[in-house]
């Protein structure tokens, strides 16, 4: 963004806020032009709306220390991994494929790397895929294995228009994330592949019996999410993988497929790949204190997958690319990490902290809910509704005291639409709207969480006398 343009946008803001003001409005929306100009450059436009009167003119918190509650969508980099990781953006900086000694110093830091996510999952190292992140291993294990299937031709069911072609068939859930949904709308779009949305119940759980009904003869692959990134429920997914082995060896092959989004879940649950029965498993590193840009496809051992990434043949042969190798350290670090006996304790101070504030913004907002399930629930996740308000204008109003929370999920915010997962467990369009989730962290203080909750309390009582 050039400094002319930003200048430009500054002045149109200003404009909007004088305006405003001298009306004396409660609310003001930010003119198209502004809305335009972010659109144009590609940022979105955080401060939607202008608020007055007993919130006041939105301006840059004063506050000296901020309180960042949004973990789910991403982390602060650990000192330790980024510790790990500098030499390798200054001094290491051979291509791993080199034959040379800069070429083998990286390379033999990949495999290190590779090595102590292995031992995380309880699984060979060359189990183990690096890829750019957790959206690229989603679409490489249900595209990977959509495209490399080997089934017998009993196995497929005829599509009622044409009794020559054949379809492939997966099953999801209603509740996933986008990286797995769209990779799944696409193959349904190529009229390849029949796709079963599971759905779960009111309290966001999918029972692992409505999984088994969904799997057919020609079912290639199942995947759900471990934990869900917006509501945090657990999934039983340990189960469901009980279900699928049992019915791989009743009918002595190796579909379906058993892949798990272990993204959320890493940081507070096992992700013992071999108790958990599972053939494919993501995890992203900037969700577990490690650095963006990198994420862990596990792919268990004789299981096909066709490659989307066709060049060099990295990784197996099933990502190519030259390696991040810095993301790649820093990720088997942060991996290591998580195997620390203190983040059993951390994860215990989160979750008595996350009570706390449960508990009191049930206790002192009135027609406030708390989405999904207590019991199985993220330790750090709290998602409330509340009746009245936007969860969206919410967000915006506690930025302004210093307080970053969020809507949802990071990667479909922006939309501004009502939330696919709150909609999945049958509330209204006006009731997904009202949501927000606040999720802590190993950095979560006690007195942050005291600030959080009065800062709420003020917030929704000044956002609804503002409708009324």
């Amino acid at each position: 963004m050039d400094v002319l343009h930003a200048k430009n946008a500054e002045k149109i803001l200003i404009k909007a806020f004088a305006l405003a003001a001298a009306k004396n409005l409660q609310s003001a929306l930010v003119p198209k032009k502004a809305n335009k100009f972010f659109a144009t450059y590609g940022c979105r436009l955080f401060y939607e709306r202008v608020w007055f009167g007993t919130i006041g003119i939105c301006k840059t918190s004063s506050m000296k220390k901020q309180i960042y509650l949004d973990y789910a969508a991403s982390t602060p980099v650990d000192k330790k991994v980024l510790e790990a990781m500098m030499p390798y953006l200054r001094r290491h900086y051979g291509n791993p494929s080199s034959t040379h000694s800069f070429g083998q110093k990286t390379r033999a830091a990949i495999e290190q790397a590779r090595e102590q996510v292995a031992k995380f999952l309880h699984c060979k190292a060359d189990e183990v895929i690096f890829t750019s992140g957790a959206t690229e291993a989603n679409n490489l294990a249900i595209r990977g294995i959509a495209r490399n299937f080997q089934f017998p031709i009993s196995n497929f069911q005829s599509s009622p228009n044409d009794q020559n072609f054949k379809k492939i068939h997966i099953v999801t859930t209603a509740i996933e994330h986008e990286s797995v949904l769209e990779p799944c709308r696409t193959l349904e779009k190529e009229g390849t592949t029949e796709v079963t949305y599971v759905k779960p119940q009111k309290d966001g759980i999918v029972l692992a019996q409505d999984i088994k009904n969904a799997i057919k003869p020609n079912t290639i692959l199942v995947s759900v999410m471990y934990a869900n990134s917006e509501i945090g429920m657990i999934q039983p997914v340990q189960e469901i993988g009980a279900a699928i082995a049992d019915l791989k060896r009743n009918t002595k092959q190796n579909y379906p497929v058993y892949h798990i989004d272990a993204v959320q879940a890493a940081n507070f649950l096992d992700c013992n790949v071999n108790s958990l029965q599972v053939d494919l498993l993501t995890l992203s590193g900037h969700k577990i204190y490690g650095p963006k840009g990198v994420g862990v496809l596990y792919k268990r051992e004789r299981i096909p997958l066709g490659t989307l990434v066709q060049g060099g043949g990295q990784e197996m042969g099933l990502r190519s690319g030259t390696e991040n190798v810095a993301a790649i350290v820093g990720m088997g670090v942060a991996a290591e990490g998580l195997e620390n006996p203190r983040m059993m304790v951390t994860n215990i101070k989160v979750r008595q902290l996350r009570d706390k504030l449960i508990r009191a913004v049930l206790r002192k907002i009135s027609h406030s809910e708390l989405s999904g399930s207590l019991e199985r629930r993220l330790a750090n996740n709290a998602h409330f509704r509340f009746q009245g308000v936007e969860g969206r204008d919410i967000v915006i109003a506690l930025d302004q005291k210093g307080i970053a929370v969020s809507t949802g999920s990071a990667c479909s915010e922006k939309t501004q639409e009502p939330s696919h997962v709150l909609l999945a467990l049958g509330l209204e369009k006006k009731d997904a709207l009202s949501a927000v989730r606040i999720t802590l962290g190993k950095q979560t203080k006690p007195e942050e969480i005291e600030k959080v909750i009065k800062a709420l309390v003020q917030t929704v009582a000044q956002l609804r006398k503002t409708k009324i």
